[in-house]
């Protein structure tokens, strides 16, 4: 061949992995939009028991088709402080599982009997193009782009194959081959260099597979190079750990220990296998779906032979990163940490995480309203102080957040999913807000400190009974945002309502009691700026409880 024609032949290959690699990621934003509040429920069976961690990094993995993108999730979620290591072992674990539904997915057009699916590749990337262009309905848009991606796999495979089918009687490359299945440490050096180059064990099995499907790949070979595949998978993981905190760098180890081990035991044992009953099979060339199978078994029988040795990962992974995570003295920890990129791996899970952390915004700030209330009621100013230097800490959480908020905006999301980044844009102002006026609050106390001022009896039972129902509106409306629930939104109606009602009581009576010189100017001002504040926080409140059920609609 001329050198046009070979340089045709690697446009042509280098574009078909292209569209590969494309079309699973299309695919994975499809499914992950179409999961919606399926995913979200998954966070709730993180629990200690690592077999449902292993069902969780299973679904997960098989929804975003990267067992890479998953354990860097898991990396972020450690990081995060949403799970622990124990947690982590199983989702890992899971992880290795649910990355073989994808070569099964590639290894179908060998063994589908109907429709294969790299003949009707063209029509289902038509048929998903016409639902993504033309059909309003967002569910149809997204089975639109779970087929676009679909069909897009299997045309990027057969430009793949077609570039490779010259090369299929070349001696140099069964010979390469055949070197590589003599030498284990070869072909598993080969799987971990392209796997970690291309940074999905998914893309590297799917060149495996494509190269396989000329008769080039004989089992010794694929064996090794897969083995090899699972370490480099790990790379991804152990890139991402890079600054994050020692509990995270020990998930991105746990996950690389387990796949270390895992290759040793299937070396050990298909080194002895293809040295003696299985040395004429060693040399058979394998196909797309006997790559599968090896993947499976090899990826199902690693976890079940080291599920029950979690404990000793995880035990590993701490004598290899040692030491604790520097935390920070201060009582209210404002850890960027919480609000990890690599969550945003899955838009799903970046917008739970992301409504966890405006929650903690919101505890923070009604904390600030209790002791801005104390701090007046006792005229303390330390209170007062603990008020402004938390104020600080309810600003930076806002810019954090918002931050965070714009990053999962650009990424793939659901309809409901956009509405509720939306909301969570606007709760946070609020919540900042309700910042504002325990600070507001918290200056009058000091004011009334240095004045040495004294509310009547009567001024400070209603000053209580005000503060009180505000702050128990607030505390209601952070309720329904943390647990999604519109039916306390009634609730957050009719407390917001009594604050209303009291405010305009409580500021007529206190009127008569300044007309009646039962109390001065100056401690009236003080009183009815107060309770003005409270009237604030109350409204505040009702948004945030609003934007709730502007979600269940």
């Amino acid at each position: 061949m001329s050198t046009q024609e070979y340089v045709f032949l690697a446009f042509a290959f280098f574009g078909g992995f292209g569209m590969f690699i494309f079309g699973m990621h299309i695919m994975a934003e499809g499914l992950q939009k179409s999961a919606g509040d399926k995913m979200r429920n998954l966070l709730a069976l993180l629990t200690n028991n690592r077999l449902l961690g292993v069902l969780v990094g299973t679904v997960v993995t098989v929804i975003v088709q990267s067992s890479s993108a998953t354990t860097v999730m898991v990396v972020g979620f450690v990081n995060a402080g949403l799970m622990n290591l124990v947690q982590a072992v199983g989702v890992i674990m899971g992880a290795n599982v649910g990355t073989t539904v994808t070569a099964w997915i590639v290894s179908s057009s060998e063994w589908a009997v109907f429709l294969k699916p790299d003949k009707i590749a063209p029509m289902v990337v038509g048929i998903g193009a016409t639902m993504l262009f033309f059909l309003r309905e967002k569910r149809q848009k997204q089975v639109g782009e779970i087929l676009i991606g679909f069909g897009l796999i299997f045309i990027g495979l057969e430009y793949m194959k077609d570039a490779i089918t010259p090369f299929k009687d070349a001696q140099a490359f069964k010979d390469a081959f055949l070197m590589l299945g003599h030498h284990p440490f070869f072909g598993i050096l080969a799987g971990f260099l392209v796997t970690a180059i291309v940074q999905s064990s998914s893309a590297s099995v799917g060149i495996l597979q494509t190269l396989a499907a000329q008769g080039l790949v004989p089992w010794s070979a694929a064996v090794y190079i897969i083995l090899g595949q699972n370490i480099g998978t790990c790379v991804t993981a152990l890139l991402s750990s890079i600054g994050a905190s020692k509990m995270a760098k020990r998930a991105a180890v746990i996950h690389l220990l387990f796949n270390i081990f895992g290759t040793l035991l299937f070396t050990v044992g298909t080194i002895v296998y293809f040295k003696t009953v299985g040395s004429a099979q060693g040399a058979v060339i394998i196909g797309m779906t006997g790559i599968s199978i090896f993947h499976t078994v090899f990826n199902i029988s690693n976890t079940v032979l080291l599920y029950p040795f979690a404990d000793k990962l995880v035990y590993l992974s701490e004598k290899i990163v040692t030491g604790k995570d520097v935390e920070e003295e201060r009582e209210e920890i404002i850890a960027l940490r919480h609000l990890d990129n690599r969550i945003l791996e899955s838009p799903t899970f970046a917008v739970e995480n992301a409504i966890k952390e405006v929650v903690h915004m919101g505890e923070l700030a009604v904390e600030n309203v209790r002791t801005a209330v104390e701090a007046l009621v006792t005229k303390d100013e330390g209170l007062v102080e603990k008020v402004f230097q938390r104020e600080k800490d309810i600003n930076a959480l806002d810019k954090m957040i918002t931050d965070y908020l714009i990053k999962i905006s650009n990424t793939p999301l659901s309809e409901k999913q956009q509405i509720v980044i939306t909301n969570l844009f606007h709760t946070v102002t609020d919540l900042e807000r309700v910042g504002d006026h325990a600070e507001n609050i918290a200056e009058l106390a000091a004011y009334y400190k240095e004045k040495d001022l004294t509310f009547t009896p009567e001024a400070m039972e209603e000053f209580g009974q005000i503060s009180r129902k505000a702050i128990e509106t607030i505390e209601l409306a952070i309720q329904a945002r943390r647990d999604n629930n519109p039916k306390l939104v009634p609730k957050v109606e009719d407390s917001e309502e009594e604050v209303d009602a009291l405010e305009e009581l409580l500021r007529q009576r206190h009127i008569e009691r300044l007309a009646a010189n039962l109390c001065n100017t100056v401690t009236g001002v003080v009183f009815l700026d107060s309770i003005s504040n409270f009237e604030r926080i109350s409204d505040h409140a009702l948004n945030v409880a609003y934007f709730v059920k502007d979600e269940a609609i």
